[in-house]
């Protein structure tokens, strides 16, 4: 008698969730050509970023590559006791903090500063000269990047120590000197990819109602005060997408950039995770070691993506999720 109940409940729980695998059904059915075109999408992503994932075992492994994977023996946390004391990831980990913290700082608002300059000048043609020479940098291989601030900071016939020559300045070799590779590396990242990122402030400008500006124009404000009464809060939200996803990424410095500049010199202020991990894993072989290095850092910028769309959505009305 008492399984009468439990026999209606569990048919009126499943009868809400057969719906919706049948409606579910009926729209793939429908669209079933736009779950065409996402599959390889879907594909791609089980392939090279889901399936690696079960790698990420060796980081609590005695990892051999003779032996594989599964065989290998569990050492449990031992890699990461073994991290947490290393003086060289605790001097990158710092590094990448601080690198990581100017370029948030002075590196994100350059793009909304970008943006907004862009959405101010009138004259149209002066305005996509002067696109295309800050959206260049973007589209130009790091190893020409690299070239270039290289020579540019070289002591003979680099431009700097040029100039600083006419100034009665000695040459300074500012690649091989540990307090100047942060300003160098900060300044050339901005000047790579500032130009490209002010593209998403510039749609989102370009989103903004025109009957507010004409309106404000009635009202006798200038344009400074559209900016900062109009332009600017109408595109808060994607100001506050734009920082949560920068500060997921916080860990994820320019490793090509890294690579390219820094040199055994300047591992006091440039070596960071990223180059951390390249060392010992693929230079060093400690394939084991360099995994847990790596699961530390995915795990930091979970935590810091679920950190700030938790205070964004706390203090704003607009997040990720």
């Amino acid at each position: 008698m008492s399984s009468g109940p439990d026999i209606e409940e569990t048919q009126t729980l499943q009868i809400p969730t057969r719906g919706r695998m049948e409606r579910l059904v009926d729209h793939m059915k429908k669209d079933w050509q736009l779950y065409v075109l996402l599959l390889p999408t879907l594909i791609w992503l089980l392939v090279f970023l889901y399936k690696p994932m079960y790698g990420l075992q060796i980081a609590f492994k005695d990892y051999s590559i003779f032996r594989g994977v599964a065989a290998s023996p569990w050492i449990g946390f031992e890699h990461f006791e073994t991290l947490f004391n290393s003086e060289g990831f605790m001097r990158a980990l710092r590094n990448t903090i601080a690198i990581s913290f100017w370029s948030l700082l002075i590196g994100f608002p350059m793009p909304i500063f970008l943006a907004l300059m862009f959405n101010e000048i009138l004259h149209r043609k002066f305005k996509s000269t002067a696109q295309t020479i800050v959206y260049l940098p973007h589209f130009i291989s790091s190893v020409i990047i690299a070239g270039i601030v290289i020579t540019a900071f070289s002591p003979g016939a680099g431009i700097v120590n040029t100039v600083m020559g006419w100034f009665g300045l000695d040459p300074i070799y500012f690649l091989t000197k540990p307090e100047w590779f942060r300003p160098i590396f900060i300044g050339t990242t901005i000047w790579q990819e500032a130009g490209f990122q002010s593209i998403v402030f510039l749609a989102a400008i370009a989103g903004v109602s025109p009957t507010l500006y004409e309106s404000a124009v009635v009202d006798g404000a200038s344009r400074w005060q559209m900016m900062w009464k109009i332009t600017i809060p109408s595109i808060l939200p994607t100001i506050i997408i734009m920082l949560i996803i920068r500060i997921g990424n916080m860990l994820e410095v320019s490793f090509e950039m890294i690579i390219l500049l820094y040199q055994p010199s300047t591992y006091e202020t440039a070596d960071v995770v990223n180059t951390f991990i390249y060392r010992q894993g693929l230079q060093n072989g400690q394939y084991d070691f360099a995994a847990a290095a790596g699961l530390f850092n995915a795990v930091v910028a979970f935590v810091l993506v679920i950190g700030a769309n938790t205070i964004a959505k706390r203090f704003s009305r607009t997040s990720l999720w």
